[in-house]
């Protein structure tokens, strides 16, 4: 009895204070959903889940719905049997809880207007309905009302030809509101009333399609935790509605002509229910994009035809449609890529020409092979008018297969999710068993091109391997690179963020390759300040083209699990990116030794310390030496800055200069690599 008492305490309580709230506020509707929450939450004991709530809201469902045509019809001026609605039978074991019912019915029948008063008969069925949930607690409630109501209009239909009916309605006042001169008085009223009761049903039947899918992981429908956060308030506001119905029809029926306005309900559950809509839209769009992700993820784990799994990636259900063949521009369906070898091209509209002139080369290579085809899948969101004219400038830039969909594409979450698509584009390659040889190809292909083909894990780990890697990274950068590669010459690179670093090292380096021991022992160096153009001022596409081609050889060897001395030098490299400065010394296109610019610099500096060894042990060798022993005593700190576009990144990371695992940390920058910003006209 203790524990019934202070439930009944707590009840008590909360009815009082939100009397207190109501009366502070200057209007219902002010009622911020955090006071509403506030004034409800005790009311809320537990949900008896027994209670068959779905049968009692397929006769709510159908009274209402017969009700309101009725009054729709009579409004109108004819009176007709309504036997065209469709309705599921409740359970054959459903027993109505008419005591529940009556109580509520005590709670709506015979309220004077007023929003406090309807906000006290609100918190009052919510006591009495502590016990329910809540989407029952809205259907009790409205089941209430609809007993009175579906009664009071059956009885309107039926007492022309119906003695007994004829009396019941005296009974109910139906014939006042019925004659001719109150009916047009009233008629108005009438047709608010009925369309606010229908949209109240619609809210509620809403709120019970969110319930059924709540049984779906809110990891998969991140909309329902947002629905269901908010139930509690939508049917707080479905209650109060019916009481304002009920009062409202209280009115209608009496003598009296009481002000009852009820527009500011009907806009509050207007408002209600298009706001459910969407987020039933929003769930039912994230359940079928979760369903399909399963669906996708079970197809790539199982061999079956490349043109079935591209069909079920990109459209959604049977709503296939063909592609655009860009060397002829004409459509074509999806069977060309029937037992084809598939490159996806992954992007979304904001790519460069640079990154399609990059495939070009490899169409062309590949249209000898008729294994081998490429096709394009525009990645976009949300398409509008601007976004399709800005896809077709694009599109007729490529010779090869391109998806033209106009809507998000079925698999956008697997493709998001399963290949770490992040905005930047990607080269999915598929075998014609739809099984996926390398889920990203694009940075193999940005350093290697044709040599890399068909792009396999076994062909990327044969030209990965080569020692030669910085010749692949720089041979877009410069053309005079090249022919010092060729060439087998020493090439000091280097670079930074300080530019005092740069002119320091410059200054000390031209100091050390024109030492006359480099001349007698027939030993060519060349300087290569990385991002300096010939005038002196910093050339921003050359160091992005640098970096870029770093990053790509680092993601090619780090997604194929290559840990070789290629692999940590590359890592070693990437570190450097954002420092104040860092050099690297290469024979050719051999790497011989790179290295942060604090300890680099001191090798420079400390030539003539070590310079006699040159002629004993050769320069590269007598250079990697005493860098070594720079490093025995200074160490600097290593940190690796890895785009999160750019794919998968390795959960952690080895540190390129010890044996430890690097930590890990997210940093936010804008490095303006592609020069400053100019206004759009």
């Amino acid at each position: 009895m203790n524990l019934v008492s202070n439930v009944v305490s707590k009840v008590n309580a909360s009815v009082t204070t939100a009397a207190q709230h109501l009366e502070g506020e200057l209007s219902l509707f002010t009622l911020s959903d955090h006071k509403i929450l506030e004034s409800i939450y005790a009311t809320h004991v537990h949900a008896d889940n027994t209670f068959d709530v779905d049968s009692l809201f397929l006769i709510v469902e159908s009274i209402i719905k017969r009700s309101t045509q009725i009054v729709d019809n009579i409004v109108q001026g004819t009176l007709v049997h309504v036997e065209t609605i469709d309705e599921k039978p409740p359970k054959t074991s459903f027993s109505s809880p008419l005591c529940t019912l009556k109580s509520i019915g005590c709670e709506l029948s015979c309220k004077p207007p007023g929003e406090e008063i309807a906000h006290n008969s609100t918190l009052a069925i919510l006591n009495k309905l502590s016990s329910y949930s809540w989407d029952a607690k809205a259907v009790l409630t409205l089941a209430a009302f609809t007993m009175e109501y579906g009664e009071f209009w059956h009885l309107a239909q039926l007492q022309q030809s119906d003695h007994l009916a004829k009396s019941l309605a005296i009974l109910k006042r139906v014939p006042f509101i019925l004659k001719p001169a109150d009916l047009q008085k009233r008629r108005q009223a009438i047709v608010e009333l009925n369309g606010l009761i229908k949209a109240t049903l619609q809210v509620i039947e809403i709120i019970f399609e969110l319930e059924k899918l709540s049984t779906y992981d809110q990891k998969d429908v991140p909309g329902l935790a947002v629905a269901m956060d908010h139930i509690p308030v939508d049917v707080f506001w479905a209650i109060i509605t019916t009481v304002a119905c009920a009062t409202k029809i209280t009115i209608l029926t009496s003598e009296e002509d009481k002000p009852h306005d009820l527009s500011p309900y009907a806009q509050k559950i207007h408002y209600i229910l298009n706001k459910l809509k969407i987020q039933l839209i929003i769930c039912k769009k994230q359940i079928e994009e979760a369903e399909i992700y399963k669906r996708l993820r079970k197809l790539f784990h199982t061999p079956t035809e490349i043109m079935e799994v591209f069909k079920a990636l990109i459209f959604y259900k049977d709503n296939v449609q063909p592609i655009i063949d860009g060397s002829n521009n004409k459509t074509v369906t999806i069977d060309v890529l029937r037992r084809k070898y598939v490159l996806l091209f992954i992007s979304s509209l904001e790519i460069t020409d640079e990154d399609i002139n990059i495939l070009k080369p490899i169409y062309e290579a590949t249209k000898k092979d008729n294994q081998y085809t490429i096709v394009w899948i525009p990645i976009v969101e949300q398409w509008t008018d601007e976004l399709k004219k800005k896809f077709e400038t694009i599109r007729v830039k490529m010779p090869w297969y391109v998806v033209q969909y106009f809507s998000p594409i079925a698999g956008i979450r697997f493709i998001k999710e399963e290949w770490n698509f992040k905005g930047k584009p990607a080269v999915v390659v598929m075998n014609p068993q739809g099984k996926v040889e390398n889920p990203n190809a694009l940075h193999v292909i940005r350093l290697y091109g044709m040599k890399a083909f068909p792009f396999n894990k076994n062909k990327i780990e044969i030209v990965t391997n080569d020692k030669n890697w910085i010749g692949s990274v720089v041979i877009n950068v410069d053309p005079a690179i090249t022919t010092w590669i060729k060439e087998d010459k020493y090439i000091f690179f280097y670079g930074g963020k300080d530019n005092d670093w740069i002119q320091q090292f410059t200054k000390r380096a031209q100091i050390l390759v024109n030492d006359p021991i480099f001349k007698e022992a027939k030993i060519n160096i060349e300087l290569y300040s990385v991002g300096k153009s010939s005038k002196g001022g910093e050339d921003l596409g050359i160091i992005g083209r640098f970096w870029t081609g770093i990053e790509s050889l680092f993601f090619t060897k780090v997604h194929h699990q290559q840990a070789d001395p290629v692999t940590q030098e590359v890592q070693k490299l990437l570190s450097y990116k954002n420092e104040s400065g860092w050099a690297l010394l290469s024979k050719g296109s051999t790497v011989v030794v790179s290295g942060h610019g604090f300890t680099i610099l001191r090798v420079v500096d400390e030539f003539e310390k070590w310079k006699d060894q040159i002629k004993e042990k050769g320069f590269e060798i007598a250079f990697k030496e005493y860098h070594n022993k720079i490093l025995a005593v200074v160490r600097q700190c290593s940190r690796l800055d890895i785009p999160s576009e750019a794919g998968k990144v390795p959960e952690t990371m080895p540190c390129p200069e010890c044996p430890r695992i690097m930590e890990t940390f997210i940093s936010y920058k804008c490095c303006h690599v592609d020069g400053p910003l100019k206004a759009h006209h």
